[in-house]
């Protein structure tokens, strides 16, 4: 009885390990076709800020995102490089990043620059890192000291001019008046709405014409 008890404990051992390796597998393999210098972008939610940002900035039916990040992928590990409100400009392992997403009911969809753009990858990658640990930009008005996502992709290749600045609005397209949530975020901050000011956001980046979109993760 007591082999058998112990046979059947060391079964269930095994079985915990082999499901343990088997999802190991599978976040390892969501690395597997993705290149250094990758676009990582993640699909906007309907409400809140998310819905907020792509009311006002979607230009694609099939382009609908509220976040994005680069990949760099080393000797050491696959990260991405981003700016979130959590933890600001930072190199997250791509797993966690996944993760994070996937707990917000949230796709990512790899784009990538054209091969006329992939020498520029090495400069951006080595510019994004110089910028980590700066704080999130909560204003979305651009300034040096503190960065929001697109903003710190756009400046990441800024030097090779793969992505460019346009004036922002805040304007919802079905009632062509400044959309009440912006209205009240930036009333709540004691802020003008910057309609007009020079930025950047997630929807504006994915219509680049340098880059391409490759598969959802």
């Amino acid at each position: 009885m007591k082999q058998i008890l112990k046979n059947k404990s060391s079964l269930k051992l095994i079985f915990y390990f082999s499901i343990l390796i088997f999802f190991s597998g599978c976040r390892n393999s969501q690395a597997l076709g993705l290149k250094n210098g990758d676009l990582l972008f993640v699909t906007a939610k309907q409400n809140g800020l998310s819905g907020a940002i792509n009311n006002v900035t979607q230009k694609q039916e099939n382009a609908s995102f509220d976040h994005i990040g680069i990949l760099q992928k080393d000797k050491t590990g696959v990260f991405v490089l981003h700016a979130a409100p959590k933890e600001g400009s930072q190199k997250q392992n791509l797993n966690d990043f996944l993760k994070d997403q996937e707990n917000d009911g949230q796709k990512v969809i790899v784009y990538r620059l054209k091969p006329a753009f992939q020498k520029n990858i090495p400069d951006a990658i080595e510019k994004a890192n110089s910028m980590l640990g700066k704080p999130y930009n909560f204003n979305y008005i651009l300034d040096e000291n503190s960065y929001y996502c697109s903003d710190f992709i756009e400046r990441a290749f800024r030097k090779d001019k793969i992505f460019i600045l346009e004036p922002m609005t805040f304007i919802d397209p079905k009632t062509g008046k400044t959309n009440a949530f912006w209205e009240e975020f930036y009333a709540r901050k004691n802020l003008k709405v910057p309609e007009g000011e020079l930025g950047c956001n997630p929807n504006g980046l994915a219509a680049s014409d340098k880059i391409e979109r490759i598969k959802e993760l």
